[in-house]
């Protein structure tokens, strides 16, 4: 039985990591030397949460660690389980500690999808140690996690994994199912997964399927020894990178580029020979937000929203119908006004932060607790509400800093007038210089 269940079984789960010494990515957290690494050899664990993509491996790297460091793993699926499954956990953990001393790791994963009477549950036996808790999301914490949990368990990140680990996975896939690859279709299942290592793992699961020819005295299939990248392509429905890694970065450039430059034709084209080479469109939707920012900024703040918006509606919506969307997008960024001036503003203003720090003045200081009056903190603040305008001269950066200046305004779009306005309430004069995009 137990070889049958191992036959049928997906590439993902045969290829399951079981040690530390097994997974692959993730050097950041379980390398020699390393946060998760040290508290596993250490024999102890304090409640984490790891946020990350799909397919970066939170599931597998929970199990690892509980059980690496000597922890009884549990676990619940935030879709699936409710107060209930929660109670019955927390009382086997109580249990295993009372009666054996074993502690236990309960692993939540989808964590995020917990409600907040859900996730409160979960705080008296992280707080008072019955349990080390677990948890998985994909989503962003601080919006989605209780802040009391968040506050009781520390947050590792989980990176999507590189070319390199990739082509590893597929290594041992390879081994393991007796075929060969060729190279090109390595670079296919690489580059159209996104870092997720169990979708590339589904797409060669399904083309070892689809490519197997079939006995027919037998009626069963016969499995292929080699994939190529047409079979690949066919896993996928045809939706693959038709070109090299260099040429998709190529072509990428070449958008954000097309849009700086404003040209919506260009701009058009190179968006959509990469939807037809099989780019991912929530990859397309993430570089626009970060264009309209970085390339527009204040000439037109309304890009932001736009970009921003379609992006929302790729995940509401889908292909093909979002390439509408997306076209929509990048036409309104490469008509928009453009103006660098925040790109330039944040790198000045890092690079004071990293090379001249600063306290915080006095005046600036938090007073709204006990004893900060006496020490002087807000004491000489002034408040601009009470001023005429809503604005008074008064110092801000600290002393360390001087009198650097990061944000230098372009005259572009209604960046002009925003900037007219603000020295118009200061009682500054004179005019913005032209600022050329660079």
């Amino acid at each position: 039985m137990a070889q049958r269940l191992r036959a049928s079984a997906p590439l993902a789960e045969l290829l399951r990591p079981r040690s530390l010494d097994d997974i692959v990515g993730q050097n950041h957290l379980v390398g020699p030397g390393m946060p998760l690494r040290r508290m596993v050899e250490a024999q102890h664990l304090t409640s984490m949460i790891f946020w990350g993509p799909a397919g970066t491996g939170k599931t597998t790297l929970a199990r690892i660690v509980a059980t690496s460091a000597g922890y009884v793993a549990d676990s619940v699926s935030a879709v699936s389980s409710g107060v209930k499954d929660v109670r019955e956990s927390l009382e086997r953990a109580r249990q295993r500690l009372g009666e054996h001393g074993q502690m236990t790791v309960l692993f939540i994963d989808e964590v995020h999808r917990f409600n907040k009477s859900q996730q409160d549950l979960l705080l008296p036996a992280t707080e008072n140690g019955e349990i080390v808790l677990i948890g998985a999301t994909t989503e962003n914490p601080y919006f989605e996690v209780n802040a009391a949990l968040m506050s009781r368990s520390t947050l590792w990140r989980l990176h999507p994994l590189g070319e390199s680990d990739l082509r590893i996975v597929l290594e041992r896939a390879e081994t393991l199912k007796e075929v060969r690859i060729d190279a090109d279709a390595i670079e296919a299942l690489v580059i159209s997964c996104e870092g997720d290592a169990r979708s590339m793992l589904t797409t060669l699961d399904t083309a070892l399927i689809l490519t197997s020819p079939v006995d027919l005295e037998r009626g069963e299939a016969v499995a292929s020894r080699r994939i190529t990248k047409e079979q690949v392509a066919l896993a996928r429905d045809g939706r693959l990178m038709h070109q090299s890694g260099d040429t998709h970065y190529d072509q990428v450039s070449a958008l954000i580029k097309s849009v700086r430059g404003s040209d919506p034709d260009a701009a058009l084209y190179w968006l959509i020979a990469l939807l037809e080479a099989g780019e991912s469109a929530r990859f397309v939707a993430r570089r626009l937000v970060i264009l309209a920012s970085e390339d527009i900024g204040l000439a037109d703040s309304h890009a932001l929203l736009v970009a921003e918006s379609a992006a929302r509606a790729v995940e509401f919506v889908g292909l093909p119908e979002a390439r509408l969307t997306l076209a929509h997008a990048t036409v309104y960024l490469s008509l928009a006004p453009k103006s660098n001036s925040i790109t330039r503003a944040l790198t000045a203003a890092t690079t004071a932060v990293r090379t001249r720090g600063g306290e915080v003045p006095m005046h600036l200081r938090d007073a709204h607790y006990g004893g900060a009056r006496e020490m002087g903190f807000g004491a000489t603040y002034i408040y601009p509400h009470d001023e005429p305008g809503g604005w008074v001269a008064q110092r801000y950066l600290p002393e360390s800093v001087g009198d650097l200046t990061f944000f230098e305004p372009s005259s572009y779009g209604q960046e002009s007038h925003i900037v007219r306005d603000w020295r118009r309430r200061r009682g500054d004069a004179g005019e913005i210089a032209p600022s050329p995009v660079e």
